[in-house]
């Protein structure tokens, strides 16, 4: 059943998807703050923040507007998006889109085990395949709205896989990921976004 909803999810995208439409090169001029803590290319140097070089348009652009808004708490972020309109952060998505992102290296002792997870999910646990939403070479689907996860930090990832799980992060579509999260160990959570650093 949850391979079938994720697959009509996946093939009509979700209604309420924020439709990105941004100028990439204005967006530039916008990214000075973003820079301090996501590199000017989107590339953080920093494991605990995410990397947004190559991230899908629509999924930062409901990222942005949700942190903003305060429905998606981010410390690091409180009132730094404040005095930027929604053009600005269509511009800024598209801007961060448009460049490549920088893939890492998955650990060998955490291949088997994070592409078992990735690639066919955990049967006798209920959890989907992630290539579902996020694609097999881990692109995501830009117009779901479901996010990249080629290249990302496995630090950003298990600490969002965690938050998932824990509630502190409840701002995914139709609460799925938290119902994936929820059955997923901490070893399982390690593994996997061990996994996703070095996918391309």
């Amino acid at each position: 059943m949850n391979k079938l909803l994720i697959s009509l999810l996946v093939t009509f995208g979700i209604s309420g998807v924020a439709q990105a439409a941004g100028d990439a090169a204005a967006g530039k001029a916008n990214t000075a703050v973003c820079a301090a803590c996501h590199s000017a290319d989107g590339n953080s140097a920093v494991p605990n923040f995410p990397k947004l070089a190559g991230q899908n348009e629509a999924y930062l652009l409901k990222q942005l507007k949700e942190i903003k808004a305060g429905s998606r708490q981010v410390v690091e972020m409180t009132g730094l998006l404040g005095g930027y309109s929604d053009q600005d952060l269509a511009d800024i998505s598209a801007y961060f889109a448009s460049q490549k992102v920088q893939i890492g290296q998955t650990p060998e002792d955490q291949v088997a085990a994070g592409q078992q997870i990735y690639r066919a999910g955990l049967k006798d646990k209920g959890v989907a395949a992630c290539t579902a939403c996020h694609s097999p070479n881990g692109t995501g689907v830009d117009s779901a709205g479901f996010p990249a996860l080629s290249g990302q930090h496995a630090v950003y990832v298990e600490k969002q896989l965690k938050a998932f799980r824990d509630g502190a992060r409840a701002n995914d579509p139709n609460g799925m990921m938290r119902d994936i999260a929820a059955k997923l160990s901490d070893t399982e959570i390690k593994a996997v976004a061990a996994y996703v650093q070095g996918l391309h």
